[in-house]
């Protein structure tokens, strides 16, 4: 699930990245709404933090302008407007959810995560596959009722697999949802991350490698 950023102090925007990061979200970041505009033609995102107050303006124009062409990915407008006035053109302007500055980032982790859940094309809270099960509510992982640990990578690379069982996922495609902009596709961290994920799932083995294409979620004896 990948999250993009839009704030204009850089300390906020460090400390909210490494948030979402730690949550599990695949997270770019822009400092005003014109990078922001490219980015958000460029990619699918599950969701968009967005400050109010940019070098630009306020967000809330552009936010409209974008509805009305039928825009519908989730905002989260993230502000230290927090009059009654504001809040109501927040959510007239087309925004999801909005939460004041100062604010708890465990609050804004949720909010991001409520926000995603009910966004049209989402699939189940719940994700299930063998003996595996992902709650995304809880943000847990289970296999055969026993309560794993993976780190936020390992879970981002699990969800993925899981929303596409039997399939090869290619390592390009786990970059692509799963890393934000400074992930280097050339390394080897989905391998690094993915060894990790499959001592924690242990035994029978359920991810495969595909080689030459990447990896298969499968308890079948015969993936081919």
């Amino acid at each position: 699930m990948r999250v993009l950023l839009v704030e204009d102090e850089e300390d906020l925007r460090q400390v909210i990245s490494a948030g979402l990061r730690d949550a599990g979200y695949a997270v770019d970041t822009a400092s005003d709404w014109p990078e922001a505009d490219v980015m958000l033609d460029l990619v699918p995102y599950s969701c968009v933090v967005l400050d109010r107050l940019v070098p630009s303006g306020d967000t809330l124009l552009p936010l409209q302008e974008r509805r009305r062409r039928g825009w519908t990915t989730p905002v989260l407008c993230l502000t230290a407007l927090n009059e009654v006035a504001d809040r109501v053109d927040g959510f007239h302007s087309g925004a999801d959810d909005y939460l004041a500055k100062p604010f708890a980032m465990v609050e804004l982790v949720l909010r991001v995560g409520s926000l995603v859940r009910r966004a049209p094309e989402r699939l189940p809270v719940v994700l299930r596959y063998a003996d595996v099960e992902l709650d995304e509510v809880r943000r847990e992982v289970r296999r055969a009722g026993v309560l794993l640990y993976p780190t936020p990578k390992e879970y981002a690379i699990l969800h993925h697999l899981l929303l596409h069982p039997d399939e090869v996922v290619t390592r390009t495609a786990l970059i692509e949802h799963c890393w934000d902009e400074m992930a280097d596709p050339v390394s080897n961290v989905v391998d690094a991350v993915m060894a990790g994920l499959r001592r924690k799932l242990g035994e029978p083995a359920l991810i495969r490698t595909v080689r030459g294409h990447g990896f298969r979620l499968t308890d079948r004896a015969d993936p081919s």
